[in-house]
């Protein structure tokens, strides 16, 4: 029987054509890109120092600056973590507590600075569980109590 091959990170090479040399450029007429090191010859762009910032438009004033300002970033925007009912169903027994910690340790809720959570009305549930989260939708909650649980706001 023939002998198999190994594999071993010391065999291992780069596919073939995969790595190429670096284009050293006026690095003498030899190199095939000496003399004017690629830049075509003279003007702006065969000197040094030029390049113009992004949305530069020669002069004239520049799209970005010509439309208008739209809307604002309000800074006191919280953003929660959402858990629908059918989540809830599928990860939790009946008479179980929902709170965040619970909900972080089934990795329902992701992040260790989660300022929140909110449960949303999406699929079915049957099991009765006591839901402690910060905001609950009114199609949600009406699930929750539907099947015997309790919901309390935080």
């Amino acid at each position: 029987m023939a002998e198999s091959k190994r594999i071993a990170l010391n065999g291992l090479s780069p596919a073939p054509g995969s790595n190429r040399k670096r284009k050293r450029i006026g690095r003498g007429p030899g190199s095939g890109h000496g003399k004017t090191a690629c830049r075509g010859n003279k003007g702006f762009w065969s000197r040094s120092g030029s390049s113009m910032n992004a949305g530069f438009e020669g002069g004239q004033m520049p799209l970005h600056r010509r439309l208008p300002k739209r809307g604002f970033t309000n800074i006191f925007r919280v953003e929660l973590a959402v858990v629908n009912v059918d989540q809830l169903e599928a990860r939790f027994e009946k008479g179980s507590v929902v709170d965040l910690d619970s909900l972080k340790a089934r990795r329902l809720v992701r992040g260790a600075n989660s300022p929140g959570v909110k449960i949303l009305a999406r699929g079915e549930i049957t099991k009765a569980m006591t839901v402690k989260v910060n905001r609950v939708s009114e199609e949600a909650r009406k699930k929750i109590e539907g099947a015997g649980g309790k919901v309390e706001l935080l």
